[in-house]
C-alpha cells in the first residue's frame, strides 16, 4: 500500500508504508470485515498506482491470472510453508483480469469483503519487492482453452457481491481467491473442472500439528479445521500445464 504522492518518496519507504498497512489488516483479518479500511487503503493505493503501470511497457489481457506473493504475515507464512507455486514461487493470491464497462483492466478477485472488482493499478500495488516492483505473476491460458475466457469471466461479474469463504468449503456459494478461479472456470468448462482439487492441509510440515493461527481462526468462527477436504490454492493453479506464465513484474518472485 502507498499513501504518498508521487515522487519524493524511496522504494523502501514505500514498501514499508504498504506492508504496514498489510499487515495491520491482516492482524484483524480473521475476526473483522475492515470494510471500512479497507476502502480508504484503496483509496490511498489508487493515487500511486498510475506511477508505476506507466513505467511498464507490459499490458496484460482479459484472461490473464495474477498470481500475487503477498506480505501478509503469519497467515501467508503458513499458507507458503503448505503450497509451492511456479518454479516454487510464493503466491498467496490470486485474480483474473476482466474489463469494465468504460473497457479499462481490472482484477475479478475474492477478499475478506467477498467477491469485488479491483482496478488494475490497486492490485498491483499491494505488495512489492525491494525495488518498489509489484510481487505480480501474469498466467495465461494456452489457446486450447482460451474459448472459456469470456464465459468465465461473465459468471465472475455475475458473482460480485457473494461473501467471502472464511471456512474454505468448496461447496458452498462463498468464495476465497482460487476458489472464484476454479468455479468459474468449472462453470465455463460445462461444470468439467479445468483445474484440479487438491486434499487442503493446515499442518505446521516442521511439527505435524496444525498451524496455532490457524487453529486460533478457525475456533473463533467456530468450526473445525478443514484438514484434508478438497481444495484449490493460488501456488497449485500456477504450476496447472493449461497455461504460461508468462510474464513477472519482480525478478525476485522465482
Amino acid at each position: 500500500m502507498c499513501p504518498y504522492g508521487r515522487g519524493g518518496s524511496t522504494p523502501l519507504a514505500r514498501i514499508f508504508v504498504r506492508s504496514f498497512f498489510i499487515h495491520l489488516l491482516n492482524c484483524m483479518y480473521p475476526i473483522r470485515k475492515l470494510n471500512a479500511l479497507f476502502y480508504i487503503v484503496a483509496l490511498l493505493v489508487t493515487g500511486c498506482g498510475r506511477d508505476f503501470v506507466e513505467k511498464v511497457s507490459f499490458r496484460p489481457e482479459v484472461g490473464d491470472l495474477l498470481f500475487q506473493d503477498l506480505d501478509c504475515g503469519a497467515f501467508c507464512d503458513a499458507i507458503e510453508k503448505v503450497t509451492t507455486g511456479y518454479k516454487g514461487a510464493n503466491f498467496t493470491h490470486i485474480g483474473i483480469v476482466a474489463k469494465n464497462e468504460s473497457d479499462e483492466l481490472v482484477v475479478l478477485e475474492a477478499k475478506i469483503n467477498g467477491v469485488q472488482i479491483t482496478a488494475l493499478n490497486v492490485f498491483l500495488n499491494i505488495s512489492a519487492d525491494r525495488n518498489g516492483q509489484p510481487k505480480v505473476a501474469v498466467g495465461r491460458l494456452k489457446e486450447k482453452y482460451r474459448h472459456l475466457i469470456q464465459p468465465a469471466v461473465e459468471e465472475g461479474f455475475s458473482l460480485i457481491g457473494k461473501d467471502y469463504d472464511k471456512v474454505f468449503d468448496i461447496n458452498n456459494d462463498n468464495y476465497y481467491c482460487s476458489e472464484l478461479i476454479y468455479k468459474i472456470f468449472l462453470k465455463a468448462n460445462n461444470n468439467r473442472a479445468l483445474f484440479e482439487l487438491q486434499p487442503m492441509t493446515f499442518n505446521d510440515p516442521n511439527t505435524g500439528k496444525i498451524f496455532g493461527i490457524w487453529q486460533d481462526y478457525f475456533d473463533k468462527l467456530g468450526v473445525a479445521v478443514p484438514q484434508g477436504q478438497n481444495g484449490i490454492n493460488a501456488g497449485g493453479i500456477s504450476r496447472s500445464p493449461i497455461i504460461d506464465i508468462i510474464y513477472s513484474y519482480s525478478n525476485t518472485i522465482y
